[in-house]
């Protein structure tokens, strides 16, 4: 997979420093760069294959962080700037990562790391890493959690985030339920509702039109009760 990148900076050193790092990484394509957020939203909006921005705060008339408020949607979105005091109101904006200029290659090859690591387990189809792991990557608040699939109960959706349920804790991330959905291995999860997907193995008992994951009775939506029904009876050889 190559994940595509949108760099934001109105002076040209810190594009070229952005450009200049990313040269060694076979993964990752610039797409466009820009010199202010008004360019960037009209890339944004005709190419929704975006899924890395590299922005700098201080722009002329709309600022990184104003930029960032203004969106709908947006991709993972790394901070660079050389102003460090942004960094708790850009972390509250759920942005991915905080670079400070000058951007020092070493840590930007942390970011890099990371950035890998979140695509390759939301697209466990696309390359090795996730058919040999049984885990996945989620970002919640201002860290990147390893959750691992056998300590998944259920996930619920929340609109632009997901609530992911598991026996030692509940925790919330920038997906919707689809996407993270078509991340967790297919022979182990189940997506009943237009809300909720479900593991398997934590199922325990299935009544009426709802499921039963621990205590809790979840309901299998109405577009969904034939196909679930089958597998489940068909995973217990009934």
């Amino acid at each position: 997979m190559k994940i595509k990148c949108l760099i934001v900076d109105d002076e040209p050193l810190g594009i070229n420093v952005i450009k200049r790092h990313l040269k060694g990484f076979d993964d990752f394509e610039i797409v466009a760069c820009c010199n202010d957020a008004m360019e960037a939203f009209q890339v944004l909006k005709s190419n929704s294959k975006i899924h890395l921005m590299f922005l700098d705060i201080n722009m002329p008339e709309l600022s990184g962080i104003d930029f960032i408020k203004s969106l709908d949607t947006k991709p993972l979105v790394v901070i660079t700037t050389a102003y460090r005091e942004y960094a708790v109101e850009s972390f509250e904006l759920d942005v991915f990562d905080y670079l400070v200029k000058p951007i020092a290659l070493s840590r930007f090859v942390k970011t890099i790391d990371k950035v890998t690591e979140y695509y390759r387990a939301l697209n466990p189809s696309k390359g090795r890493v996730q058919e040999e792991n049984d885990f996945i990557f989620l970002k919640v608040d201002k860290k990147i959690v390893k959750v691992f699939f056998s300590e998944i109960l259920y996930i619920e959706s929340l609109k632009d985030y997901v609530r992911v349920v598991t026996q030692y804790e509940n925790l919330i991330t920038h997906h919707n339920l689809r996407s993270i959905t078509k991340a967790l291995p297919a022979n182990k999860f189940l997506r009943i509702h237009r809300s909720y997907t479900v593991a398997m193995d934590k199922i325990r008992s299935l009544e009426g039109n709802n499921v039963e994951v621990q205590d809790k009775k979840l309901p299998i939506g109405r577009n969904y009760q034939k196909k679930i029904k089958k597998k489940i009876l068909n995973e217990g050889n009934y």
